[in-house]
């Protein structure tokens, strides 16, 4: 069955090496023949920063969030695929600004029945693509917060990371990473 995979990928740089990660990732998904939507979360319009903390999305019987910008467009797709992909330059051991506002808006597609979460994100797979200047220390508190999460929600959980990409565009001479980026597209696109 063909994988239909959703990258949400949060650099502020469009040609950057998240970017470039990102592409790689996506050929290697498509050698699969999986289905892949990229969606630049730098680029979407927001009436508020994130999620506001109205709880009103926990108190409907949809998972939705009731704020209408092009977030909640973004959220209304989500459930239609089976893997959501997170890729990121790192700068401050997390995730960049603009995957973070996206991400904080994602509570609407979780609720919890007593202790156990339930909705669209508990039926897929997370993946995280994350780059940083510094080396591989750069990346644990991404690595484990993105753990902890799928953990929580009771899903897989696979990452990619690339310590020592610094210089924008430079991961482009770095046969190590492009190729370890296109591989794990292809292990995911299965």
């Amino acid at each position: 069955m063909q994988k239909k995979i959703l990258v949400l990928t949060g650099s502020p740089n469009k040609n950057g090496n998240t970017s470039i990660l990102v592409k790689r990732f996506v050929e290697g998904c498509r050698h699969r023949e999986a289905e892949v939507k990229v969606v630049d979360a730098n680029g979407l319009k927001y009436k508020t920063k994130g999620c506001i903390s109205c709880r009103a999305c926990q108190k409907l019987k949809t998972y939705r969030c009731v704020i209408t910008d092009d977030a909640t467009k973004i959220l209304a797709q989500i459930p239609k695929f089976d893997i959501l992909v997170f890729a990121t330059p790192v700068y401050t051991f997390g995730p960049s600004a603009q995957l973070k506002l996206l991400i904080d808006r994602t509570y609407a597609l979780v609720k919890c029945e007593g202790t156990t979460p339930v909705g669209p994100l508990t039926k897929m797979r997370f993946a995280l693509i994350a780059r940083a200047s510094g080396g591989p220390e750069a990346l644990v508190p991404i690595q484990r917060t993105f753990a902890a999460a799928a953990r929580f929600l009771g899903i897989p959980f696979n990452s990619s990371l690339v310590p020592f990409a610094g210089e924008s565009g430079g991961v482009r001479g770095n046969t190590a990473a492009l190729t370890k980026a296109y591989a794990f597209g292809r292990r995911l696109g299965l």
